[in-house]
Parts: structure tokens; sequence; C-alpha cells
């Protein structure tokens, strides 16, 4: 019995170390479509979405991508997973890469404030800077409908919020800030006014008035630093106002610094400092709204690939060029934020030739041979999400640097072969979803 037992040990051994290196070796010969195939959870309905919202509940951000300004499935399946994160996990605010000021009166709406607006369609039709598409559509008045009826049984600080977090749009943040000091102090008004004055020679024209400092003009940097320093070093004497008025005075003081520093550095052709001024007032403006919601608070960030997908591990990084998802996990840690890429392998998508041309639904071709979104389409699924783990980060043609479509607001199909980022793909993102095909989404006016 024993002799026997002898024989069978090394042979149940040699067994094992057999089958782990046949698997092994069938790991290393599947195709990467293949090895993504096995990986990809199928998604056709909100309960598909259960492994990724598990695997985003506990972050403080979560950052939602987007390929292209103007898709359909983007929106909807953002909104899909915002809702969730928001009545499941108690998300506390939705920020989006639009205009601080006039996407305010959504919020407003939203939390119940507005009280003469009828419908979210109503408030949202108001948009009347370019491209009013991107948040002027159906996709995003049905989530705000669905925040409003969320909120409307909840005490105020509790109510979920819709914010903006661009620098764009910043005359209307100049008056915004005007007008309110004015009904509030008048010392603090005056003074204000006569700081903003610097720039009324340009009005409503950032970019003439950019032009002007680069031709010799003195620029008005200090006195919008200035406004910031009035506003944050007088809160006493704003004792009134609510927290959430006066981060609303605030931040759109916030917005006229930054969006000066964005428009004199672009036309001083310092291409990379004016995307960092930009970029630095997005991620701050998500910081100030985890303060201003808590110690416990939990945001989402809705922005496009190049915004929330880590800078530090695409091309964007040779231009010393950073972004929301990099500076976030440098801020709150990586385990504190999730980092969610959205792409398409083909489609039609709202957009316009040119910066404020009349927008168009324009096709976005069959993606570049051996592109993610070319290895994703290989994979037979038409829409899917990978959470990537720690596995994905070692595999050797995962991590290698593949192109990943960035479409903006203003695209030209023709140049299809510029509108891919080198990423390396499960450094990038936390996770990815994919469509094989995708539409142009629903523009209100």
């Amino acid at each position: 019995m024993k002799k026997n037992s002898l024989i069978i040990l090394p042979l149940a051994g040699l067994a094992i170390v057999f089958f782990f290196v046949f698997f092994n070796r069938q790991e290393k010969e599947i195709t990467l479509d293949q090895y993504l195939a096995r990986k990809a959870v199928n998604l056709s309905e909100g309960n598909d979405l259960d492994k990724l919202i598990e695997k985003a509940s506990d972050k403080r951000l979560v950052l939602l991508g987007e390929a292209s300004h103007g898709t359909h499935e983007y929106y909807k399946w953002r909104g899909k997973i915002s809702k969730r994160l928001i009545s499941e996990k108690g998300f506390n605010f939705i920020l989006v890469e639009g205009d601080f000021a006039s996407l305010y009166e959504l919020n407003r709406y939203v939390k119940g404030i507005d009280k003469d607006s009828s419908s979210a369609i109503d408030v949202l039709s108001k948009l009347d800077r370019w491209p009013q598409w991107m948040w002027g559509n159906h996709e995003t008045a049905k989530l705000a409908q669905w925040l409003k009826e969320h909120n409307k049984n909840l005490p105020m600080e509790k109510r979920a919020g819709f914010y903006g977090m661009d620098v764009y749009d910043e005359w209307r943040s100049k008056r915004v800030v005007i007008d309110f000091l004015k009904n509030k102090d008048s010392s603090l008004y005056e003074k204000v006014k006569e700081l903003y004055s610097c720039f009324f020679p340009y009005e409503d024209d950032s970019w003439e008035y950019a032009v002007a400092v680069r031709n010799g003009v003195v620029n008005c940097s200090e006195e919008s630093q200035k406004v910031v320093e009035i506003i944050e070093g007088n809160r006493s004497l704003l004792s009134d106002l609510s927290e959430d008025d006066y981060f609303y005075l605030l931040q759109n003081s916030y917005v006229v610094k930054h969006a000066e520093q964005f428009y004199r550095k672009s036309v001083a052709g310092m291409r990379s400092d004016s995307w960092n001024a930009r970029v630095y007032h997005m991620h701050k403006s998500a910081k100030r709204l985890l303060e201003l919601y808590g110690d416990d608070s939990k945001g989402i960030v809705w922005a496009h690939n190049t915004h929330i997908g880590d800078s530090s591990f695409t091309s964007m990084i040779e231009a010393n060029q950073v972004n929301i998802g990099q500076l976030s996990r440098e801020h709150l840690g990586a385990d504190n934020v999730f980092l969610v890429g959205f792409t398409t392998y083909k489609g039609t998508v709202q957009a316009g030739g040119s910066w404020g041309s009349r927008r168009e639904v324009m096709t976005i071709p069959e993606a570049q041979e051996n592109s993610i979104e070319d290895i994703l389409y290989r994979t037979g699924k038409s829409s899917f999400y990978l959470i990537f783990d720690e596995k994905d980060r070692e595999h050797e043609e995962m991590m290698t640097p593949r192109g990943n479509r960035a479409v903006g607001v203003v695209y030209n199909p023709a140049a299809e072969p510029r509108q891919y980022v080198p990423t390396v793909v499960p450094k990038r993102y936390d996770a990815l979803v994919f469509f094989k095909e995708t539409k142009a989404l629903d523009p209100i006016n």
C-alpha cells in the first residue's frame, strides 16, 4: 500500500504541473480579442451594470468619460450609472464638462429651488452658448427630470446636484459676481466692479482680450485674482448667504480667474499651459464640491476621455498635459477614484465642422486597425464593459500602447487618423465601456 502511494503522489503532482503549464501556454496563445471577450460583461439592460456599480460604490470620485461629445449611448449609460450611484450608493452630485453659470440653473431646478421652470427641457432650451447640443439634449433632460423626482422628498442638504465645471461662459460669470454683490454689499460691489472694469473694453470677447494682451496691453490676471481674494476674505460680510449661494458666488469668481489664464495662454501659443489652466480649474471644482457636501461626500464627473482617463498613461504626458483623472488619483489616491472610459467602433455624432458652426450629424468611420476600438470590435460582441485588474496590467499585449478614439465638438471625419490618443488602456482607465455602433445625440433645439 505504501509503495503504491509513492507512485501515485508524484503522478498527481506531475498532472498538476502539466495542467498549469498547459493553461498558461493556452493563455499566451489566445489572441488579445479572445482574451478580452472572456473578460467582457455584456451590456444591454440596467442590471448588467451590477459589477461596475459595486466596484465604483465606495469611491470619492467616479469619472465617466466619452470618446465624443455628441453621442447618445454615452449619455444614456452614464445616466444609468449615475442614477444607481446616487440612489443606491449615496453619491451627492454630478459635475459635467459644461459652463458653470448657465448649468447652475439646472442645479436649481433639480433641487427644487427654481419654481418658475416647468421642466428640464424648459431650462436646457435656454442654453445659448455654442455647442448648445452638448447639454441641451433630451438625454440630459431625462436625467435631470429623474434627479428632480429623486430629490423632491429629501431635505435640501441631501439633494443631489448638477453642476458645470468648465472655464467658458466667463462673461456671464463676471456679471453674476457683480450683480450678486450689488444686492448684498455695496462696498464689495464697488471694489469688484472696479477690478472687473479691466475686462470691459473687450465686452463678451475673451479672444479679443487675449490678443490685446499678446500685443502689449497689460493683462487682468491680478485683478481677477483679487476678486477671488475679496470674496474668500469677506465671508463674514456675506454671512446671510447659505453655503450653496456662497459657493455659487465664489465659484463664478474662479471661473473668471482661470478663464483669463486659459485665453491668454492659448493666444500666446502656450498650448499645454492653456490646457492645464482649464484642467486645474475642473479638478479644483470637483474638490470644492466634495468640500461643500462634506467629509463623507462622493461625486460623479462626466467629461471627455481626454479629461477623465489618467493622462500619465497616454501621449499627453509627452506634451506635459495633465487631466482630471491623473490629478484625482494624485489628490485622493488611486483607491478612492474610479475612471471609466467610453468608446465606439463606428456610428454617427453631433458635431460642428468648425468652432461656432452649424451642428451636423456626422459619420464616425470604422476604427483604425489595431486601435483599442478595433480590438474590441473583433470580440464579436455588440456592447459590453471591461473592469481591469492586476492581471491585465501584467499582460504584455494589454500594456502595449494603442490608439484610443477621441472626437471633439469640432470634428472632421476626413482627419480620422489624427483622432486617436496613444494609450496604455488598463492603466489609463479602471474600466472601459464599448459599443460596436453608436448614434448621435437628440438635441432639444
